[in-house]
């Protein structure tokens, strides 16, 4: 057992291969009570089979999984939903989870759509169905939060507003998260560590470090790099949940 109670899970040298083909491996990585882990990667880099092998989705891997908590909120990459059913905010919340409609408004609140609660899915904007998600895997308060591309169907705007909304979900929550992204730059603000991944680990660190990194620079190109490491984000403003900018 680990000395640091505020660990949420470890990864040491963790792998996961099907048949002879690995689809990650060498992964070490740990996740704290209140911080924001990023792991970004191309397709096919080994991004969401980490993260199913943080949630024990994944059972016979390599390495070693020390997880301390079971208060686990998920939300896939992919999630299949009848667009045709007449199915409101208030219902989807409840389709898998008893709760209690004070933890559903609380939860609505946070992620600032409860003014949707009685709308029908078919009905929201792609960053309205994305802050619906989020509710619903926060609505039991879990202790580690796992995000896997949590912004598709959002524009740039609207990214910058989500990955804002999640670093306030980690500060009030006090929740770890295990963040999956396409794009350091709009994450960087929120980020605590960064994982670059290629089917294993390429480099790792803050933000700035990983820009620097050659092997990132490999990636992502050199103009990437350059864009991130003369990017301070000095936050003076706000976004609202519109995507509206405001001075603070």
């Amino acid at each position: 057992m680990s000395t640091n109670q505020n660990i949420l899970v470890k990864l040491k040298e963790a792998g996961f291969r099907i048949n002879d083909k690995w689809l990650v491996k060498g992964v070490t990585l740990q996740i704290e009570k209140g911080k924001i882990v990023t792991l970004i990667g191309p397709n096919g880099s080994g991004k969401s089979t980490t993260a199913k092998i943080a949630l024990g989705i994944y059972k016979r891997i390599d390495g070693e999984v020390e997880k301390y908590t079971n208060k686990v909120g998920y939300v896939p990459q992919k999630i299949s939903v009848d667009w045709t059913l007449p199915l409101r905010v208030n219902d989807f919340m409840t389709l898998t989870e008893n709760l209690k409609a004070e933890a559903i408004n609380e939860a609505l609140s946070l992620t600032g759509v409860i003014h949707l609660k009685d709308k029908n899915l078919g009905d929201l904007s792609g960053g309205e169905f994305q802050r619906v998600l989020l509710a619903r895997a926060i609505s039991k308060k879990p202790e580690l939060l796992v995000l896997d591309e949590p912004v598709q169907g959002v524009d740039f705007t609207g990214e910058i507003a989500l990955y804002e909304l999640i670093k306030k979900i980690s500060d009030e929550l006090n929740c770890g998260i295990l963040l999956i992204s396409h794009d350091l730059h709009t994450v960087m603000s929120a980020t605590d560590h960064v994982v670059c991944l290629n089917g294993h680990v390429c480099c790792s660190g803050t933000p700035i470090d990983v820009a620097k990194n050659n092997e990132y620079k490999a990636l992502f190109g050199e103009q990437a790099s350059q864009i991130l490491t003369r990017y301070q984000h000095r936050h003076d403003h706000i976004h609202t949940d519109e995507g509206e900018i405001k001075k603070n």
